[in-house]
């Protein structure tokens, strides 16, 4: 079966480690993707968006690679791989990867060998005999010592950077992405792509966090390397793409790297609109307000070329927890923030689990977590004197795990029959995929019959975007092809308001089955004028 092109498709993420386990050691697997590889079909994913699945120590859960071209044996076999690739194939959907250029794990053979000031290999990073001032992502400096050396690491001090200056490092980064694309994928996702480039080593200026942000983030040089993989790879491929993680881009730097006439990425993700419920850091929350976030949206809409609309991923805590009610009005919010995220501009992205409104977790305690930034960061506050109550405040919130607990599949878990890596969450008893197809008004049901809508919808694929009307908590906008027009309006909170002017036109789908002519909490209304 043909796959979609990117433009047209909807992405589906799978963060493996957390999807489906096949042979019950609580850790998902290839076997367990390919096994619900038709509950996908059936949800209407055109492409699959793969999480790491490469050999690694997992320090960072698999972004912390030592062999690119090997799968990790919690995974599964190459065979497996290749199984996937060709059965997601069969029924018309398509794969990308991650591609990790900015840094390999610290056990990757080129690293160990560079720790010899003799070899080769010492140039594919970044070493020095005194580090600078710069501070990591993950907390803490960004510089660990070997022997009488330094060598540089943004993230864990098991990612130690690349020197991408070196040519022969751009070599294997090319022949890594040719070894997949021959495979059969479609293209990549591309991590924290716009800080791979260092064009200085000078100190940087004192900041609360990423101290030294200035000589590595978006840099000219980052541009010259896209270029060149773009003209040298991907252009080879019909059809493959490139989507990227791009940290801190406003909406002119995200045109940069994806407008067609540069021949760099096709998209990116910002993060603009993940970052309104913050101070200063994701680690620091403020209240939630509607109009800051639907504002964001808008203007990325409105300024960026084509945009890669998403409200969760790994990285970030659960939607319908962060943006909605994930208690009184669950199904309600969860179904408005689909409506959200299936109607902008641009080509949407679901993570696993997202259309069956799965929350953030509750752990009891710092053992339960994983991921090893909220380790650092419950150390790091630890060690500045937070309060414990405040410190396990900062992970509900914000830590990754929200994310990462695994797929509920049905109200037992579903997920695996072994004890799971990552402690399930007790709402699985109601929130899990098998009572949702069995419920016509479910949540998921919603999400296939949004999806069909915008398959069938040359508007929604391809229309113009147009803001109509921001208040506090109502939103319009309109989505504009030929001479054809769908109207979006949403209730973003928990209170009752009257629309906000009168709307000409046909209600086509909404999350509530009755009529109404008020907008009820967290309402979502499409509006055709055929």
């Amino acid at each position: 079966m043909k796959v979609a092109n990117w433009k047209d498709a909807v992405i589906y993420q799978i963060y493996p480690r957390s999807f489906k386990d096949s042979n019950d050691d609580g850790i998902g697997d290839i076997p367990g993707i390919i096994s619900k590889l038709d509950y996908l079909k059936s949800l209407g994913v055109d492409i699959i968006w793969l999480s790491p699945v490469y050999d690694s120590p997992n320090d960072d859960n698999g972004y912390d690679i030592c062999d690119y071209q090997s799968i990790h044996k919690d995974f599964g076999t190459m065979e497996d791989m290749e199984n996937l690739i060709n059965e997601a194939k069969n029924r018309g959907i398509g794969i990308i990867m991650d591609l990790v250029i900015n840094h390999t794990s610290d056990e990757h053979p080129w690293f160990i060998q560079s720790k010899d000031k003799t070899s080769p290999y010492r140039d594919y990073y970044i070493w020095q005999d005194k580090p600078n001032n710069w501070t990591s992502f993950f907390g803490g400096k960004a510089w660990s010592k070997v022997d009488d050396s330094y060598y540089l690491h943004l993230f864990s001090k098991k990612q130690p950077d690349l020197n991408l200056k070196n040519l022969k490092v751009i070599e294997e980064i090319k022949n890594i992405m040719h070894f997949w694309l021959k495979k059969g994928i479609m293209g990549f996702r591309c991590d924290v792509i716009n800080v791979i480039y260092k064009t200085s080593l000078a100190n940087g200026k004192k900041r609360l966090v990423l101290t030294g942000l200035e000589h590595y983030h978006s840099q000219k040089g980052c541009h010259d390397i896209l270029k060149e993989l773009r003209k040298d790879v991907m252009d080879l491929y019909p059809n493959a793409f490139t989507v990227g993680e791009t940290v801190l881009v406003n909406t002119k730097q995200a045109n940069e790297l994806i407008l067609p006439e540069n021949k760099e990425l096709n998209m990116v993700f910002g993060f603009q609109h993940m970052e309104t419920d913050q101070i200063n850091n994701k680690w620091f929350k403020t209240k939630f307000k509607p109009k800051k976030f639907m504002k964001t949206i808008f203007k990325w809409q409105e300024e960026v070329f084509w945009n890669a609309n998403y409200l969760e991923n790994h990285d970030q805590p659960r939607s319908v927890s962060r943006f909605g009610d994930d208690k009184k009005y669950h199904s309600e919010s969860a179904k408005m923030l689909a409506v959200l995220n299936l109607t902008l501009k641009g080509t949407p992205y679901i993570y696993e689990g997202q259309e069956i409104g799965m929350t953030n977790a509750y752990f009891d305690s710092l053992e339960d977590y994983q991921d090893v930034e909220s380790k650092n960061i419950y150390q790091l506050a630890k060690k500045l004197g937070f309060p414990k109550w405040l410190r396990y405040r900062l992970l509900r919130t914000a830590s990754r795990d929200n994310a990462r607990q695994p797929v509920q599949w049905d109200a037992t878990f579903g997920f695996t029959k072994g004890m799971s890596w990552l402690k399930e969450n007790p709402n699985k008893r109601y929130i899990n995929v098998l009572d949702n197809l069995k419920n016509e008004d479910s949540i998921l049901n919603f999400y296939k019959e949004l999806i069909k809508l915008r398959k069938s919808s040359d508007i929604l694929k391809k229309g113009d975007f147009k803001r109509v009307y921001l208040s506090k908590h109502v939103f319009v906008y309109e989505r504009l092809f030929e001479a054809k027009k769908l109207t979006i309006i949403l209730n973003m909170s928990k209170k009752i308001h009257r629309y906000p002017f009168e709307i000409d036109g046909k209600k086509i789908l909404g999350n509530y089955k009755e009529e109404n002519n008020k907008l009820r909490p967290y309402e979502a209304v499409i509006i055709s004028n055929e």
